[in-house]
């Protein structure tokens, strides 16, 4: 199952702690496909141009998260330039001093198969100021006897929190 989140504005707000903004805003994006086009001249940044739009939106509608909802990558495999643009992006957006009002109520290391178990944003070595939250879908899913696909990358690297992900069997 994905991971139950809430605002703690709205955690708040149900302690006698009104709040004028005690709603969880979200804005959800998908069918990214970073990279599409990446060898035409003209098209090239298009994707990553709709992409920095994206959070641009997002930080002036002040929301609490993004949620990006499969096909972040047009390719299984992205370009290391593709990465990279990514990468920068993420960085510039979500990494802040901002402070984070959502909580996973959810057992995290159920949801977030990663080697830290948890949300990016309660990782104290981190100043993430909005969380991104993503599954894969069929362009960018995992593949391989590794079972990795290029969001392990960007999780990894505790810009997006990937969920989503089932490991196989042994």
């Amino acid at each position: 199952p994905p991971p139950a989140l809430t605002s703690r504005r709205y955690l708040a707000s149900e302690m006698g702690e009104a709040q004028d903004n005690d709603v969880m805003r979200v804005l959800i994006a998908t069918d990214n496909h970073l990279g599409y086009m990446e060898n035409d001249p003209l098209r090239r940044e298009d994707s990553f141009e709709a992409f920095e739009e994206i959070f641009c939106e997002a930080k002036t509608r002040g929301v609490d998260c993004v949620l990006l909802g499969g096909d972040l990558f047009h390719e299984n495999k992205p370009s290391r330039y593709t990465l990279v643009r990514t990468i920068e992006i993420l960085r510039r957006y979500c990494l802040h001093d901002q402070p984070v009002q959502l909580q996973v109520l959810s057992d995290q290391t159920q949801n977030f198969a990663s080697l830290f178990q948890c949300v990016n944003y309660e990782d104290p070595n981190f100043n993430v100021g909005m969380p991104v939250f993503s599954i894969h879908g069929n362009h960018d899913d995992p593949v391989g006897a590794d079972n990795l696909a290029a969001l392990d990358i960007l999780a990894t690297c505790n810009l997006v929190n990937y969920f989503g992900k089932t490991v196989p069997a042994l």
